[in-house]
């Protein structure tokens, strides 16, 4: 199996696209300041743009889909032929494994930073008998964390699929080369056999 470059470029095109998009939901995080209601005593936090929780998940699923590409086309390392006992597959097993706990990691933090942003306070002023202070918000830094672990799966994941293609690729040569060999003996001594008259049954 031989590096395919539509799949390299595919897989950097999903993950880097993730990135951007968890760069624009870090930057576009909804804040909210509190306001006196213009009909009552109450107080209340108003909120700018939920774009943040858009992005976020619509991160989340592209992250979520250049890894099923690239377990799709890799059989997931458990499935197909078998890689050959190499560096390469050692290296393989090392990156599949860095590739997902990163992509599993930057998912959690995607799911959590667009729920948490998603939450508003509201009407909480009212009904505890105090003005709000402070509004609640989503910290920063989840989704900058989210991002960061996305170029992390993006290296290891081109890393993976590498080294797999390198110990595919190997094991298939030497399986091929062990079984010429064998047709090769095979046939000497066949012809040996018919043009000395000693073969047996």
């Amino acid at each position: 199996m031989g590096v395919s470059i539509s799949v390299v470029a595919a897989v950097s095109f999903l993950h880097l696209l993730a990135f951007v998009l968890a760069i624009g939901a870090e930057s576009r995080r909804s804040t909210g300041r509190v306001v006196p209601d213009e009909y009552d005593d109450r107080t209340y936090c108003a909120y700018d743009s939920n774009a943040s929780t858009a992005y976020g998940v619509a991160a989340f699923f592209v992250l979520l889909a250049s890894q099923a590409l690239l377990s799709g086309v890799t059989r997931c390392l458990c499935f197909g032929r078998g890689l050959a006992a190499s560096g390469s597959r050692t290296c393989a097993i090392a990156a599949f494994v860095l590739s997902w706990v990163t992509c599993i990691v930057a998912e959690a933090c995607l799911v959590a930073g667009s729920a948490r942003n998603a939450y508003h306070t509201k009407y909480v002023g009212y009904y505890i008998k105090r003005d709000l202070t402070s509004c609640a918000a989503l910290r920063k830094g989840v989704f900058a964390a989210a991002a960061a672990l996305v170029l992390v799966s993006l290296v290891a994941s081109l890393v993976y699929y590498w080294n797999y293609s390198r110990a595919a690729t190997g094991g298939w040569v030497k399986h091929q080369n062990e079984g010429g060999v064998g047709m090769t003996d095979y046939g000497t001594g066949k012809g040996k056999d018919e043009s000395g008259g000693t073969a047996t049954v």
